[in-house]
């Protein structure tokens, strides 16, 4: 009985980094995404407009300045699970869609923590004139989350471009590559079966298997 040879040191780390990326990855993409989604629900940006009644405070919503980061994170966490659907040039394209939806809801959340654009609409519907603004403007941090959110996307999306090709995939016993399936061999007819009796009597033939006298 022979010893098993152990595998190469060089083959050992790199399954280990390619486990370790692996891991991060999935971490960073679940977790980006989820800070993203809750950070656009929350209030971004607060402000004052002046009323007849004297100064009024308006609140605006990460949702209610910019679409576009809780849309991102869903299209980045789509992109996530898709790169262990995929293989080879498709990873490698759903890997710069991850990457992509990061850096843009990175650069959505920065451009958003200076919007007023929100809070004018409100202030214009609070004085009842169109061309009011906002009096006093100010954001919270929760624009910098929602940007925190899409820097881990961005992470994962790096990861899945650099170690992505040494990532399993999906198992491919549901795939169809359009080679027949062989097909089970029939079982025996059983003669000693009814069924098959009466097809030996409409054939002519004795089922018992005992020649004529």
């Amino acid at each position: 009985m022979t010893a098993a040879v152990p595998p190469p040191r060089s083959e050992t780390a790199a399954a280990r980094s390619s486990r370790r990326s692996l891991a991060v990855a999935l971490l960073s993409g679940a977790l980006g995404s989820a800070v993203t989604l809750l950070a656009t629900r929350q209030r971004w940006s607060e402000g004052t407009a002046t009323v007849a009644a004297g100064p009024f405070s308006l609140t605006a919503r990460g949702s209610d300045v910019t679409g576009v980061p809780a849309a991102l994170a869903i299209v980045g966490l789509a992109a996530l699970v898709a790169v262990f659907a995929v293989r080879r040039a498709g990873r490698l394209a759903v890997s710069a869609v991850l990457a992509l939806a990061g850096a843009g809801i990175m650069a959505a959340a920065l451009l958003g923590a200076g919007d007023s654009s929100a809070l004018d609409e409100q202030a214009a519907k609070a004085t009842g004139d169109t061309s009011a603004a906002v009096a006093s403007f100010s954001h919270t941090a929760w624009p910098y989350a929602a940007t925190v959110g899409g820097a881990l996307i961005l992470l994962a999306g790096l990861l899945a471009l650099r170690y992505g090709g040494r990532w399993p995939a999906m198992s491919g016993r549901y795939e169809r590559d359009g080679a027949p399936r062989p097909r089970r061999a029939a079982r025996p007819a059983d003669p000693e079966r009814p069924e098959e009796m009466w097809k030996a009597l409409d054939r002519g033939e004795d089922p018992t298997g005992m020649d004529p006298a």
